[in-house]
């Protein structure tokens, strides 16, 4: 308003015996405020608009393996609760798709994590698709329960492959996105891998293995700022859990464990997100069995020996 009254009495000043002049002025000087004045506010809601698009593409990404069914699901619901994009990566492509279509903000990739082949392409998509990974939960897995003498080559071997290697290969190739973020690696061990049982020499050994496995990644992975932890379940309530386990199993588990019930999908995703989460950020190299109290009594269970 100052710089008008100004303009107008400079004018004024100038074109005192042509009035009408001055207003000419005047009234065009209004006209390049007023333009000047809409581009400022073009500018300002363009620069709001990349700042939404920004935070978009800030979005935060996990990884979440073994993601289409059972803990796996439940960790990824859990992470996109909290905002993040998740991809999920399993070997059942039909569970795979129907899983991602009920959640928002699920992308589907369908990969065994069993075949080494496979990673280098893994890398180079979530490079491209989203250029970092901010959380890595190594969850898939599998199971071959039986005696020690009926374990031969191939069972030792396949479940070697998913339990062991598939966590191996997929963290390995990661890394450079996670190094990007300072991110987290959650790996998925269970109770078996804590202390010993019968019928399951293949899978205690395996996730034994990954307990040290993941000791191994936060000493190296330390100095890039990432993280990495291992979840050890004890028994939990899944579909296929309550499938295998017999009424007998079932009530000796209750019997040996403080807390007296089987623990939820949902109650483990927790913990792994927990883990992968900044409330964590001074917690790497470190096993955390969500198990009831299980791991701690060192009770065996008759009932697992039949």
């Amino acid at each position: 308003m100052l710089f008008l009254v100004i303009f107008w009495n400079l004018h004024c000043q100038i074109f005192k015996k042509d009035n009408s002049l001055a207003l000419f002025y005047v009234s065009n000087g209004f006209i390049f405020i007023g333009l000047c004045l809409f581009d400022f506010d073009t500018i300002a809601d363009s620069l709001k608009l990349r700042e939404k698009i920004g935070s978009r593409k800030m979005k935060k990404i996990a990884l979440v393996s073994g993601g289409a069914r059972g803990i796996g699901r439940a960790t990824a619901e859990i992470f996109i609760e909290q905002g993040f994009k998740v991809i999920i990566l399993d070997r059942d492509a039909e569970e795979l798709n129907k899983t991602c279509s009920q959640m928002t903000g699920a992308i589907p990739y369908n990969y065994d994590v069993s075949d080494e082949k496979v990673m280098k392409e893994i890398s180079i998509r979530v490079d491209s698709e989203f250029g970092r990974l901010d959380c890595l939960v190594n969850n898939a897995g599998i199971a071959d329960f039986g005696p020690i003498e009926e374990c031969d080559s191939k069972k030792w071997r396949t479940v070697m492959e998913t339990n062991l290697d598939g966590v191996f290969y997929l963290s390995q190739s990661l890394i450079p996105q996670l190094k990007k973020t300072k991110g987290s690696i959650v790996n998925i061990a269970s109770i078996s891998g804590l202390r010993g049982s019968t019928l399951r020499v293949a899978y205690g050994t395996s996730k034994a293995a990954v307990i040290q496995l993941t000791k191994q990644q936060a000493c190296e992975l330390g100095e890039y700022g990432i993280r990495v932890n291992t979840v050890a379940p004890g028994p939990v309530k899944t579909k296929l859990s309550m499938a295998v386990h017999s009424p007998e199993i079932i009530k000796a588990y209750h019997d040996a464990i403080p807390l007296n019930r089987y623990g939820s999908e949902r109650e483990i995703g927790e913990v792994i997100f927990f883990l992968s989460s900044a409330k964590a950020s001074f917690v790497t190299g470190q096993t955390l069995a969500a198990d009831g109290g299980f791991e701690a009594t060192g009770v065996g269970l008759p009932a697992l020996r039949e």
